[in-house]
């Protein structure tokens, strides 16, 4: 079942404490993109709008804008949870500027930027397009570059992963989460 977009940005402001509005808006895009390949499903219920800046969710923004936070965030599942750690150790080290540019030459982006109608600061992205592109990035993927962790040493991984948000926030990297899978 999907999320809030704002329990996913909470998800990853624990991991990246002190995550700029701009690189926060585009690693929700990424975990969206990404979760869209793996699991066939949105990661979250709000969508994503082509914005100048690249790719945002309106309903988070506006409330950071107006500092209206939602009241009560719920906890992700594993898999949403796993979603989030891939993204931010594949992503988390760019600024949101980098990232900017990261999503300015991506099709969903421009495809839904450059559509003629409306507002065209506020295009939706449209989940189909999120995930076609989501699924040809992990189909070019170099396969030296990706790890086929054991399935049972990633379902153990992944049932500790409500045990692990309440240690303290650091970012994930891709050795300290080999370690964890083979350790």
């Amino acid at each position: 079942m999907p999320a809030s977009a704002h329990d996913v940005a909470a998800a990853i402001r624990r991991r990246l404490p002190g995550v700029a509005l701009l690189k926060l808006h585009k690693l929700l895009y990424f975990c969206q993109g990404h979760h869209l390949a793996w699991f066939g499903e949105p990661l979250f219920v709000e969508s994503l709008q082509a914005w100048n800046h690249g790719p945002v969710v309106a309903e988070v923004w506006l409330a950071e804008h107006y500092n209206e936070p939602p009241e009560v965030v719920n906890d992700l599942d594993n898999g949403q949870l796993n979603t989030v750690g891939y993204v931010i150790s594949r992503y988390g080290t760019n600024t949101g500027h980098d990232l900017e540019i990261f999503t300015h030459h991506e099709g969903p982006w421009e495809e839904a930027y450059r559509r003629e109608s409306g507002d065209r600061d506020r295009h939706t992205i449209f989940v189909d397009s999120l995930r076609a592109f989501f699924l040809e990035v992990h189909a070019t993927d170099h396969a030296e570059d990706e790890f086929e962790p054991d399935p049972e040493a990633l379902a153990a991984f992944l049932a500790g992963a409500h045990e692990r948000r309440e240690q303290p926030a650091a970012p994930d990297t891709r050795e300290s989460l080999l370690a964890r899978l083979n350790g």
